[in-house]
């Protein structure tokens, strides 16, 4: 249920991926955005989940690259979705930075800036069979795409 406590190298692979493009986004936030009236619930879950999430990813050593199996498919698809998040991230650092495009699909993933790392640290975590980031995740989901899309829809 809890994982393999060790260092987890694709963890903080993961958490580079997820950081790097957070942290040139705050000097280029696109016009008009503001974090105010959000959803203290929402709130409370998004920062409960990423605390945890990131601190997880880093813990639990069943992340990391182990034999070739069909399961691997898992963390395949965890690469994937952190591909696409780069991806849109490039995307958004190209274009006008709207709100619009802050708040974009990409390929057909509604709300991708917000939904892709999800689904990554998800499919992470379904791959280590690490319960407790699976929890964690679906706490940061309901809150960081619940908040997203509040913002979308105001």
């Amino acid at each position: 249920m809890f994982g393999n406590w060790g260092f987890s190298y694709i963890g903080l692979l993961f958490l580079f991926m997820l950081f790097i493009p957070n942290i040139i986004w705050s000097k280029r936030k696109p016009l008009g955005y503001t974090s105010e009236k959000e959803n203290k619930m929402l709130l409370f879950f998004e920062r409960l989940g990423e605390a945890l999430t990131c601190c997880f990813s880093l813990v639990f050593s069943d992340f990391n690259i182990q034999k070739w199996t069909p399961w691997s498919l898992w963390l395949i698809g965890a690469f994937l979705f952190m591909i696409m998040y780069e991806a849109w991230w490039v995307r958004y650092f190209r274009s006008e930075r709207r709100l619009s495009d802050f708040y974009s699909s990409f390929l057909g993933i509604p709300l991708a800036g917000a939904t892709l790392p999800v689904l990554a640290f998800l499919m992470l975590g379904i791959y280590g069979k690490v319960v407790c980031m699976l929890i964690a995740t679906l706490l940061l989901g309901i809150g960081h795409i619940g908040i997203h899309y509040q913002h979308k829809t105001s």
